[in-house]
C-alpha cells in the first residue's frame, strides 16, 4: 500500500487535473483507507480542529501510527482537547513521527491545507459514483443572485411580491455554528475555519444553552475597514480583532444547513433571529442583527419604499441592498430567493437629444443614447443614457426619431430573422424619461452633474413634458 505522504507528494508534483484524478482513482481502487481518511479530514470543512498553528519538525522519530493520529483528530474535532492540552498532544505525536510523514502529511491535515493542488470537487468527481465512501461533503451556504445585468439594467421581472429588504454589508461572510454545550465554531463562506474572532465567539457562547440543537448563524463580520478585518482574519499571531462586529441576517438548525435546505420560510427565520438577538442583547456587544423591512413590490407604495431605502443605503455608503423572498427557504446554493442590488437613484429627466450609435459599434445604425437633462436636488444634471434598452426598443425609438423604418435581428428557431419597426406618432425629444443610476457624479472642471452607470427605465408619459 502506498504511503499517504508519498501519494500526496505525487499529487502535488503534477499540474494536470487528469493525472491527479488518475492517481486518486488508483488509490481508491487499492482501498488506501489511511490516505482517504486523512484527505477527508483535511477537505471536509465541517471538521475543524481549533488550532491556529502547527509547527514543522526537524529530525526523525520512530514513526507515528495512523490510528493514533486519527484519534488525536477525533479529540480535537470534538474539543475534548483544547488550548495547552491540544498543543501538548500535538507536540507529543510530532515527536514520534518521522520528518517526512509529519511535514508532508499529518501536519497538513491539522492545518486543513494539503498543498497538493486539488479540492473536494476533484476528489468527488472520481469517488462519488464508484467509491462513495471516499467522497467528501461540499460546504455551501446561501448565495444571492445579482438582479442587475452587465449593462447595469435591473431585471424588473424579479422585483415583485413581498420582499424583505436588508442593507448589503461590505464585510466578510461568516458562518457561525453554535452547539448547546457552549462550543462555537466559525468558518468563511467556503468553509475555511476562522479562529481570530474570539470576542464574538465568547459572547455567542453565552447564549448556547438557549438552543436545543446545534444552530447556524449566518452573517458578515466587519471591522474599522474591510482591509483591516481581512488582515485580522488571516493572522496566526498578534491577533487584534476586538473591534470586529458580527452582523447576523439568518438562522437555521445545523442539520438543515447540512441537508442544504431549511424547513422554515424567510419571514419565520428572521423573526426567530430577532427574538434571539433581543433576548441576549445585553451579552452581545459585538453582535448586531441586520435591520430589515418587508415591502410589497406589487404595490406603488412598496416600489416607492424600495427607492427610499435605496437612497438611504446610498447615503450610508452601504454596498447595496438585499431583497429576500419572505416565503422562500434557505438553500445552500445561489438562488433568486435572495437578490442583491446596488444602491440606485431614479430621476425623471427630459430627453433633449438623440445620439446615433458610434460607427463600428453594434449600435451604429440605431439608437446609441438619449441625452437627458433636469434638476435633481438643486443640481443641474445632463447625462447620456446608453443602457437599459432592448434591441427592439432601440429600433423603435430610432425609427420614431428619424421617421424611417428600422430593422433589427431576432433569433427564432435557431436562425436569425430580420424584424422591422415602423415610426410611431410623436417625438422622442421632449419626453420625460425615468432614468436609473448608481449615483450623481460631477467632475471638478464642470458645473453640470452627470450620473454613474445610467440606464433607461421607462417614459413618464406619451407627450412632450408629460409626467404620469
Amino acid at each position: 500500500m502506498n504511503k499517504p505522504w508519498d501519494v500526496l507528494a505525487e499529487l502535488a508534483a503534477t499540474d494536470s487535473k487528469t493525472e491527479k484524478q488518475s492517481i486518486i482513482a488508483r488509490e481508491a481502487k487499492a482501498k488506501n483507507e489511511d490516505f482517504f481518511q486523512g484527505v477527508g479530514l483535511a477537505l471536509d470543512n465541517m471538521v475543524t480542529f481549533g488550532v491556529k498553528k502547527v509547527d514543522a519538525k526537524v529530525g526523525n522519530g520512530k514513526g507515528l501510527k495512523a490510528d493514533e493520529f486519527f484519534k488525536l483528530c477525533e479529540d480535537l474535532g470534538a474539543r475534548r482537547l483544547t488550548g495547552d492540552a491540544a498543543r501538548n498532544a500535538i507536540a507529543v505525536l510530532a515527536t514520534k513521527a518521522t520528518e517526512e510523514e509529519w511535514n508532508g502529511w499529518y501536519r497538513r491535515i491539522l492545518q486543513k491545507d494539503l498543498k497538493a493542488g486539488f479540492s473536494e470537487s476533484t476528489l468527488n468527481k472520481v469517488c462519488e459514483k464508484n467509491y462513495p465512501d471516499y467522497a467528501v461533503a461540499v460546504f455551501e451556504c446561501q448565495l444571492a443572485k445579482d438582479c442587475v445585468d452587465e449593462d447595469g439594467a435591473v431585471d424588473e421581472s424579479l422585483l415583485n411580491g413581498k420582499k424583505q429588504i436588508d442593507v448589503k454589508l461590505d464585510g466578510m461572510r461568516v458562518i457561525t455554528i453554535v452547539y448547546p454545550g457552549g462550543r462555537v465554531d466559525q468558518t468563511s463562506r467556503n468553509g475555511k475555519e476562522l479562529l481570530n474572532f474570539g470576542v464574538v465567539k465568547s459572547q455567542i457562547a453565552k447564549t448556547a444553552k438557549s438552543f436545543k440543537v446545534p444552530m447556524v448563524l449566518d452573517g458578515e463580520i466587519m471591522s474599522a475597514s474591510f482591509q483591516d478585518m481581512m488582515r485580522q482574519a488571516r493572522r496566526k499571531t498578534n491577533v487584534q480583532a476586538n473591534d470586529s462586529v458580527l452582523h447576523l441576517f439568518d438562522i437555521l438548525p445545523l442539520s438543515e444547513f447540512l441537508a442544504g435546505k431549511s424547513k422554515l420560510k424567510q419571514a419565520a427565520r428572521s423573526a426567530a433571529l430577532i427574538a434571539w438577538g433581543d433576548k441576549f442583547d445585553a451579552v452581545l456587544d459585538n453582535v448586531e442583527i441586520v435591520g430589515q423591512e418587508v415591502v410589497d413590490l406589487d404595490t406603488k407604495e412598496g416600489q416607492k419604499r424600495l427607492l427610499e431605502i435605496n437612497k438611504k443605503a446610498l447615503a450610508g455608503k452601504y454596498e447595496g441592498v438585499m431583497l429576500k423572498d419572505v416565503d422562500a427557504l434557505y438553500e445552500c446554493k445561489r438562488s433568486k430567493n435572495w437578490l442583491k442590488m446596488k444602491p440606485f437613484i431614479e430621476e425623471s429627466l427630459t430627453v433633449v437629444e438623440i445620439e446615433k450609435g458610434k460607427a463600428g459599434s453594434k449600435f451604429e445604425n440605431t439608437l446609441g443614447a438619449m441625452v437627458c437633462e433636469g434638476v435633481v436636488d438643486g443640481k443641474n444634471v445632463r447625462v447620456h443614457v446608453g443602457g437599459g434598452y432592448s434591441i427592439q426598443l432601440r429600433a423603435q425609438l430610432y425609427a420614431t426619431h428619424t421617421g424611417k423604418a428600422q430593422t433589427w435581428l431576432k433569433k427564432a428557431g435557431g436562425k436569425w430573422v430580420t424584424m422591422t419597426e415602423q415610426p410611431s406618432k410623436g417625438k422622442i425629444v421632449g419626453l420625460i424619461a425615468e432614468v436609473r443610476a448608481d449615483a450623481l457624479t460631477k467632475s471638478e472642471d464642470s458645473d453640470t452633474w452627470s450620473m454613474r452607470f445610467p440606464r433607461f427605465k421607462t417614459f413618464r408619459g406619451t407627450k412632450a413634458g408629460e409626467k404620469l
